[in-house]
């Protein structure tokens, strides 16, 4: 499902409620160093038709405009959400853009939050990790404890080491959200009593603020995946919930 418009929505999210998107990436095609064997836009090879992103003031007239009717017509906005095709942080504008985000969000709806959906690899960025230390929800990917694991599930393209996005994690000081998609197959699964463990041991070493676990929800480019019950899903992580993590389960 690819999103044809810098600012798409508002459309109802099941974790961020009437949710405003922003796509950062080209409105024709995925841009993502990430391959996910689950992402509902596709693989990424089907989607390089396209690669010009959006710039600063491309955002800044679509959002303002967006924002501007959705006042006049009485739209409620819970959150401003970039999320879109592929990976939002690799837009070379994202600090400024943020910045332009956190001041229209102001004018127009204060109070609404502003989440970033990020994968976590351009956290050694520094202008990266500043802006999404602004912003209200830094909602930071972990979907396995191993590079052996992620390399099945998100297929990095390029260098990609759990150690470093753990580093990353850790100059939050526990503001951010961490996000594990739970899923399995013929090759891995996510309740795997091992990896789960080790999950666990990154989970406490970050203590994020909030902990969203999710499955699939959406049709996935890659056959054979299995999703998970809200009632599995409670179970696998409830030593984290007796620890007094909070957690947001959805199925």
């Amino acid at each position: 499902m690819m999103r044809e418009e810098i600012v798409f929505g508002p459309i109802h999210s099941r974790r961020l409620g009437s949710s405003l998107g922003i796509n950062l990436l080209p409105e024709k095609g995925k841009f993502c160093n990430f391959d996910c064997i689950y992402c509902e836009c596709g693989w990424n090879k089907d989607g390089r038709g396209d690669r010009k992103l959006p710039d600063a003031s491309m955002l800044r007239k679509a959002l303002e405009t967006k924002l501007s009717s959705c006042r006049e017509a009485g739209i409620p906005i819970d959150s401003i959400t970039f999320s879109g095709d592929g990976e939002p942080t690799l837009n070379p504008d994202f600090p400024e853009i943020i910045d332009i985000t956190l001041e229209l969000r102001d004018r127009y709806y204060p109070d609404a939050v502003v989440s970033v959906l990020s994968n976590a690899t351009m956290l050694g960025r520094e202008a990266v990790f500043e802006a999404l230390k602004k912003v209200d929800n830094p909602i930071l990917k972990l979907d396995a404890p191993t590079d052996e694991l992620v390399s099945i599930i998100n297929q990095p393209q390029g260098g990609y080491h759990v150690s470093d996005v753990v580093d990353g994690m850790m100059k939050f000081e526990g503001d951010f959200v961490l996000q594990t998609m739970f899923l399995k197959s013929k090759e891995f699964d996510s309740s795997e009593p091992g990896q789960l463990k080790l999950w666990m041991g990154i989970v406490r070493k970050v203590r994020p603020r909030e902990i969203m676990v999710y499955t699939l929800d959406r049709e996935a480019p890659a056959e054979g995946l299995e999703k998970f019950t809200v009632e599995e899903m409670k179970e696998l992580v409830s030593p984290l919930m007796e620890e007094g993590f909070k957690v947001q389960i959805r199925g």
